[in-house]
């Protein structure tokens, strides 16, 4: 304890202070003088750190990438932190793109924002900085190429440690996944075009505003209430699929000729789970390890489309004489490879995704293709049934019931035609009724046809 005797006088006080910063500037000068850069850098680093363990304040970071894959906290502190408008922000990245019906806010590249949680302030820095990779070759000429690295520094006094991994990091992302839910709008993934040229393995998203639902495909009711009941079962059985060991995923086969409705079955699934597309288009990959790389940076929650798989690659790499390598062949995907994709150990780096394979003839795909936990489940999207007319001529015509389509009903059950077909008669006439018969005309035609030619 100072008495008032003893207690030292303010001038006293900053007389001292102000001698130990002369001296900490005169040994600087010196250090900068005499000492070697490497050694210098080593003394303020220390110096740096010993001063810096006094500090209440500790801070996380959130790299955007945690190595091949996606970092969900950093994905969802940009969602989450969105929504801040601070006082302490100067720059917000806000955008629109064409069909979305919200505003998407983000933080600038470098900015500051705080938090509140629980009554604890925290503090954000979105950190962005940019690297040279390596140069690439295009039409001739050689471009370097600059990238961004991006994370989030999370700062807060360091009692609140366990606050922060226990409470406030699951509340981002819950938060994030709920905002996610609210204001989703479908997208197509495609994967673009230069970078994949050069190994960059980039999906890239469009909005996906197809129109087609379960209520509007011309199928067969019972075969369209158990492709939805399988897709329910599905999202309800996480824990099912891990107590058995197995990925939580699930693999369709579409299979039959063109125009019976493929692709709309597979937008009808997207819309229904409310899962983006990835389209994947095999031919474009080069390696198996680009195949591997591809599907770890698709999302969860999402439908994985490879079209006309017996067309994409040569996958019948069981032949007893393998064919030779040219030199104009540079797809060395394999068959293994692709199986390996579809149900080996990487397929398990995600959660809740649909893999969706399409063909127009089952019988050319490898067996090893078709077992379950590959293909689970194989449908054959067939010609156009009477069952399947009845949902036609109500999306078309906005009929249900007249003479006409019981005739047109009954030509389907002696004829093959493709629902894509009869939907172009229906749209050729705006009346109803001329609508109607000039398909009975065009099956009545076909039927002729068919006639005449089996009599051949």
């Amino acid at each position: 304890m100072f008495s008032k005797n003893n207690m030292p006088s303010a001038q006293t006080v900053v007389s001292t202070a102000a001698s130990i910063a002369a001296s900490a500037m005169v040994m600087q000068t010196v250090a900068r003088n005499l000492l070697p850069s490497e050694l210098q850098a080593y003394m303020f680093k220390y110096i740096k750190g010993f001063f810096k363990s006094f500090s209440f304040q500790i801070t996380l970071v959130i790299d955007e990438f945690d190595g091949l894959t996606g970092n969900q906290i950093y994905r969802a502190a940009e969602i989450y932190l969105g929504n801040k408008i601070s006082p302490s922000t100067k720059l917000y990245k806000v955008s629109m793109p064409e069909k979305e019906t919200n505003f998407a806010v983000s933080m600038a590249n470098n900015q500051e924002t705080m938090d509140t949680f629980d009554r604890v302030q925290f503090k954000w820095r979105q950190v962005t900085r940019q690297v040279d990779s390596n140069h690439m070759a295009a039409q001739g000429h050689t471009y370097k190429v600059r990238s961004e690295i991006r994370s989030f520094e999370l700062t807060f006094h360091k009692k609140h440690k366990d606050k922060v991994l226990n409470s406030y990091l699951p509340f981002i992302l819950k938060e994030s996944s709920c905002l996610t839910e609210e204001k989703k709008t479908l997208k197509l993934y495609t994967l673009y075009d230069y970078m994949r040229r050069h190994g960059g393995g980039v999906w890239q998203p469009i909005i996906l505003d197809h129109p087609a639902k379960f209520e509007t495909l011309a199928m067969n009711t019972e075969l369209k209430t158990m492709i939805m009941e399988d897709l329910e079962r599905f999202l309800k059985r996480k824990e099912y699929y891990r107590r058995v060991g197995k990925a939580w995923k699930r693999g369709y086969l579409l299979y039959g000729p063109p125009g019976t409705g493929k692709s709309s079955l597979i937008a009808a699934m997207a819309n229904y789970l409310n899962f983006d597309i990835y389209d994947l288009e095999l031919t474009d990959i080069q390696t198996n390890s680009d195949l591997r790389r591809i599907l770890i940076a698709t999302g969860n929650r999402s439908i994985l489309v490879v079209e006309d798989i017996d067309c994409s690659l040569e996958l019948q790499e069981r032949q007893a004489e393998p064919r030779p390598v040219t030199a104009f062949r540079t797809n060395r995907v394999t068959l293994s490879g692709l199986l390996n994709f579809i149900d080996g150990l990487w397929s398990s780096c995600g959660d809740e995704r649909i893999i969706v394979f399409t063909t127009n003839h089952k019988d050319r795909l490898d067996p090893a293709l078709l077992r379950p936990g590959r293909m689970d489940v194989h449908i054959h999207m067939s010609h156009c049934s009477p069952c399947g007319f009845n949902t036609l001529a109500a999306n078309y015509v906005g009929i249900t019931d007249h003479p006409l389509i019981s005739t047109a009903r009954e030509l389907l059950d002696e004829i093959s035609v493709t629902p894509a077909k009869v939907g172009e008669q229906l749209l050729k006439n705006e009346d109803p009724e001329a609508a109607q018969q000039g398909l009975i005309d065009f099956l009545r035609a076909k039927k002729t046809e068919e006639a005449e030619n089996s009599s051949l």
